[in-house]
């Protein structure tokens, strides 16, 4: 079926509408307070569900249906993983946010440790950060670039540009309001496909039952038992994998990352933080099972084709949906892909201006004599999250894992060296400084050489991390002791 008219009508309101709510609700901005932290008080619920749309966005609209599609439903275990692993956040990293007026995730660093490390750190989320979610904003291009027939750069810069609009004019504040709607819109659109596959079957869900079982589709559990140790650890999908794995995946992303850190801060006081984080992991587990039985459906109604993973969903989209549910959905698709972009850049932008700038300059923080600088820098990052976003427009694998990947080399120092300064009192800056380039070291090896999967990218980081940051703290003390 031909895209309607009334496709494009939807979807051009849509994003004309989501601008202006993020203009509106972020309100007026005096100070850099204002900008990147919403002056601390915007609601737990609100936080909850922005944080759920930022992080799994056009990833679970498009990437986890084509996971399911192609394999089974092991890729849930992963969220049971990321639940743990935000309760751990919940208890042991928010009370160290909370007990001073941290204004980021790596301001905790320089208090911890000293001003070198806290820089060091901010640049290195900028470069993950920045490579990650040019994976996710390439992903949201693929349909619109398939449904208006432009070539995937048009696409990629009509995304990054609205999502501009509403960082710029409304702030964090205005991202986190906007993000709480735009869950709610592609939850729906979701649940919308999912009816109208039900109507395309002649059986509606006993077909889907019976060419799943077929398939051996519905496999939830892959214990990962009956494969040598290689291939144990080879398989990111297996129980422990995904359990253990998980958990360190969603400490470091929830924990130690500001895309998720700075949303948390503007809760205000820690019990709100806590209950916003936690209820997210409940969110996502969801969530996560909602595509991932869609991705199954898509199965049942298309079997095997020869195509990839990440294109079965957007073409049932625009090939088989009537106009006006089609724009409808798009229109959600579009609401993930906002989400985590819109967060992206604002996150980007405050570790830009609070981590590095401003510690650096001889100017005083007061009122808006950054305000002006904050936004240029907004700009800036839209700019190259969109360079970022070309780069991998050519790859053949499912995005979800290669931005999962991305995420996970640098995560293992990043939550590594906060952990270190949580259970090692006696470390210091040069031991912190030296394992976290340690654990980045040992990544680059285990990547290289295809150890493991993804998901035990960030627990060897971690070990890597500590032990060496553990041993250096250890061998000065000795050293100390002999003179």
């Amino acid at each position: 079926m031909q895209t309607g008219l009334i496709d494009y009508l939807i979807i051009a309101i849509y994003m004309i509408v989501v601008a202006s709510l993020g203009s509106l609700l972020g309100g007026k901005q005096k100070s850099v307070n204002d900008y990147f932290l919403a002056s601390k008080n915007v609601p737990w619920w609100t936080i909850c569900f922005s944080i759920v749309a930022a992080e799994t966005s056009a990833l679970t609209f498009i990437s986890i249906p084509g996971l399911a599609y192609a394999s089974n439903l092991n890729f849930l275990q992963v969220a049971f993983g990321y639940l743990i692993g935000r309760i751990f956040v919940a208890f042991v990293f928010l009370p160290q946010y909370y007990k001073g007026n941290l204004t980021t995730a790596y301001n905790f660093l320089e208090v911890r440790f000293g001003a070198k490390i806290r820089t060091f750190a901010s640049f290195v989320f900028l470069f993950t950060r920045t490579a990650a979610d040019g994976v996710r904003l390439f992903a949201t291009a693929i349909p619109l670039y398939l449904m208006l027939n432009i070539s995937p750069q048009y696409a990629i810069v009509i995304i990054a540009f609205v999502a501009l609009i509403y960082v710029y004019t409304g702030g964090i504040k205005g991202v986190i309001w906007v993000d709480a709607f735009q869950m709610l819109v592609y939850l729906g659109g979701a649940v919308v496909a999912g009816i109208f596959i039900l109507k395309l079957l002649p059986d509606g869900w006993n077909t889907v039952i019976l060419k799943a079982n077929a398939e051996s589709k519905f496999s939830l559990l892959n214990f990962g038992l009956g494969s040598d140790l290689n291939s144990f650890f080879k398989q990111p999908y297996n129980l422990f994998a995904g359990i253990i794995g998980g958990a360190f995946v969603s400490m470091a992303s929830h924990g130690a990352d500001q895309l998720v850190v700075q949303r948390l801060l503007t809760a205000g006081n820690l019990r709100k933080a806590q209950a916003a984080v936690i209820g997210s992991g409940i969110i996502v587990v969801f969530q996560l099972a909602l595509f991932l039985i869609l991705g199954v459906m898509l199965f049942a109604y298309y079997g095997k084709l020869d195509i990839k993973t990440d294109e079965v969903f957007p073409l049932f989209i625009i090939n088989v949906l009537p106009s006006g549910v089609k724009g409808l959905i798009i229109a959600a698709l579009f609401a993930a892909a906002l989400s985590t972009i819109a967060g992206s850049v604002s996150s980007l932008s405050s570790s830009t201006m609070l981590d590095i700038i401003i510690p650096f300059s001889k100017k005083e923080n007061k009122g808006n004599n950054f305000l002006i600088t904050s936004r240029l820098v907004t700009i800036m990052w839209s700019f190259l999250l969109t360079l970022s976003a070309f780069l991998f427009m050519t790859s053949s694998h499912a995005v979800v894992e290669q931005a999962l990947s991305i995420a996970s080399f640098t995560y293992g120092g990043l939550l590594g060296t906060f952990l270190l300064g949580i259970i090692n009192k006696k470390a210091k800056q040069e031991d912190a400084l030296a394992g976290f380039v340690a654990g980045m070291l040992v990544m680059v090896s285990v990547i290289s050489l295809n150890l493991v999967g993804w998901t035990w990218y960030t627990l060897i980081g971690v070990t890597a991390t500590i032990f060496i940051g553990s041993l250096l703290t250890a061998f000065s003390r000795t050293t100390n002791n002999f003179q």
